[in-house]
């Protein structure tokens, strides 16, 4: 998880009734699937191989705890390579040490930007503690990992370090945002770059540090005809007001004329309230512009997310399971606004059609207060676009398994930042397959 900040205190508003859906044409179901010895993970990196999974970075914990000294302690940050064969249902790992120090530090933080095309899974910066800077820091690296021969390596119990570049490049210093592949382009959105230790009180009272949102989306390539692979044709889009953010979901979008683009869905901190942003911000076209009239309610930080195209009707249906939110929905059904934004267990969609946004809630709930900072890993093959959304044609009446949610904060009550106690969350140990079908 990734707050970075201190919570105000919840303020709860008037109640109102839960908006009512009537087009979301599909059913799901959760299914989970018990794989021993996964000892939960949140705020991770993915690449995937088949049905087995390639996991780095992220922490053990649960959601960072509000005292410098306990926020974001290095003995909770993943020390692992780790590998999920979800065909067998077995775990196989990798400890980070033996590899350089550079790489296995970078390794081991959380909130890497990443991203998975073909073989490679790209990663960016990520925070954590630097036992060779004796600091926390936003790492400047960009690292290439070779997908299929780094898995055989873990799993044959071999050093995967011949399968690993690492690039050191100050632009790539960024936690908290995201990366996708568009145009044949990286694309780097949002994000921070924090460096030393949490502090909720602020850089003048306690442990000092600094903190710069890129307020950008960067975009650029990379160039392999050297000995090594480095950073080329690199741009830079600056906008302080619609890209202050960072803990957002960065999802794929076709717009009425077939253009792919990105959507990011919310995020953190407002400038003149500490509270997330509510609209949505589509980047593509050489334009970066906030959809109108559009107001997120029940999602607004990283969660797992799954979007299903509609080509023909020209709509999408963009699914956020669980995860934090400024809205709620109570037991008797009622809605309450809660600027603490509490854990919450309801699936949301965003559906966009005809240049239109709205947004719904599913009957289904999760089981619990989970999706926080998890993944939603979709299974291989033809069913998924080149940018990543389900087909809607691929959905008959017979289930389809869609893909896999795996690991996130699991918090034991909706507010848990204010509260004494320890282990009020935890890093989830849950694994669920995700069916998808036609029909309600």
């Amino acid at each position: 998880m990734k707050l970075f900040r201190i919570l105000l205190a919840g303020l709860l508003l008037p109640f109102a009734a839960i908006p009512q859906q009537n087009s979301f044409p599909f059913s799901i179901r959760l299914e989970e699937v018990v794989v021993e010895n996964f000892n939960g993970l949140h705020s991770y990196a993915w690449a995937r191989d088949g049905k087995r999974i390639l996991l780095a970075g992220g922490r053990t914990d649960g959601l960072h705890r509000r005292q410098p000294f306990a926020a974001f302690r290095p003995e909770q940050n993943n020390s692992l390579l780790i590998v999920l064969d979800l065909a067998g249902q077995k775990i196989y790992s990798r400890p980070l040490s033996g590899l350089p120090t550079a790489i296995a530090e970078q390794l081991q933080s959380t909130n890497m930007q990443f991203l998975q095309e073909g073989n490679e899974l790209f990663l960016t910066g990520g925070y954590g503690y630097s036992a060779s800077s004796g600091d926390h820091i936003t790492y400047p690296f960009l690292q290439i990992i070779r997908v299929r021969e780094t898995i055989n390596a873990i799993i044959n119990g071999e050093d995967p370090v011949t399968f690993i570049n690492q690039i050191r490049d100050e632009r790539m210093a960024v936690a908290g945002g995201r990366m996708a592949m568009m145009e044949g382009r990286i694309y780097l959105v949002g994000g921070h770059r924090f460096d030393g230790r949490y502090n909720p009180h602020g850089p003048d009272h306690g442990p000092g540090f600094s903190q710069q949102y890129t307020n950008q989306v960067r975009s650029f390539g990379i160039d392999r005809k050297g000995a090594a692979p480095y950073v080329v044709n690199y741009d830079a889009v600056t906008d302080s007001l619609l890209l202050h953010r960072r803990d957002f979901n960065l999802l794929p979008y076709t717009d009425a004329l077939g253009r792919n683009m990105l959507t990011i869905y919310s995020g953190v901190f407002q400038y003149d309230q500490d509270i997330p942003y509510t609209s949505l911000i589509d980047i593509g076209n050489g334009s970066v512009r906030e959809l109108a009239g559009f107001e997120q309610k029940f999602n607004h930080y990283h969660t797992a997310t799954l979007t299903i195209l509609d080509v023909g009707q020209k709509q999408s249906f963009n699914i956020f399971f669980g995860g934090l939110s400024l809205h709620r929905v109570l037991p008797d059904g009622k809605i309450e606004k809660d600027e603490e934004v509490p854990f919450v267990d309801h699936i949301s969609v965003v559906e966009r059609a005809k240049g239109k946004a709205s947004e719904y809630i599913l009957p289904l709930r999760m089981p619990g207060l989970l999706g926080t900072s998890a993944e939603f890993i979709p299974v291989s093959g033809y069913l998924y676009t080149s940018n990543g959304m389900l087909k809607a044609e691929s959905i008959g009446r017979k289930e389809l398994l869609a893909g896999y949610i795996i690991g996130g904060i699991e918090s034991t009550a909706p507010n848990v930042f204010f509260s004494q106690g320890n282990n009020l969350s935890k890093a989830s140990t849950k694994i669920f397959k995700v069916f998808i079908a036609l029909g309600k």
